[in-house]
């Protein structure tokens, strides 16, 4: 190899080392930028819907504590619910899309009424919705649902089965 080949050879390994800091710097910066975007997006969407939040460590807490409370997992039956589950939940399919009335064809053929039969006739009883992870929004739908519906102590697991198995929490399935 010449010594000017290897000149430019070592200001190109400089150059790209040099860079490399730079890149993950923004890398960092970009990342940021995502996370706020979804954290922005939670926070407006629980405002619009009403309803509070419920984290992993305290979904967990409530349930050894034995509180009474109706579970709702919001993710397709065969697809997620029947593998894995919150312990304890019942299924309810709702959309991925902000649902602002009641369309029969996006809940799998199940009405108001059977929500509401679902969740009970204590409306203050505490309802915790969830689906799949945080930037799932059929938690969303069920939640703000059920706060229409006159529930008053409504809660969105917003890590979802994700965030379940993530703490390494037993899961419920169906057999």
């Amino acid at each position: 190899m010449t010594k000017s080949l290897k000149i430019i050879l070592a200001i190109a390994l400089v150059g790209l080392f040099a860079a490399s800091p730079a890149m993950a710097f923004m890398n960092k910066f970009e990342k940021e930028v995502e996370k706020e975007t979804d954290a922005v997006k939670l926070v407006r969407e629980i405002q619009r819907g009403g309803y509070d939040v419920v984290s992993t460590s305290e979904l967990k807490q409530w349930m050894d504590e034995g509180k009474s409370m109706v579970i709702v997992d919001t993710m397709p039956y065969e697809g997620s619910y029947v593998k894995n589950h919150v312990p304890g939940a019942v299924q309810f399919l709702f959309p991925i899309p902000d649902m602002n009335t009641w369309d029969i064809k996006e809940t799998a053929e199940k009405t108001q009424a059977d929500f509401e039969a679902l969740l009970g006739p204590d409306k203050d009883k505490t309802i915790v919705i969830y689906c799949g992870f945080v930037k799932c929004t059929r938690s969303h739908n069920g939640a703000a649902w059920a706060k229409k519906m006159g529930y008053k102590n409504v809660y969105r697991y917003t890590g979802g089965i994700f965030a379940w198995k993530g703490a390494g929490y037993e899961v419920g399935e169906v057999k």
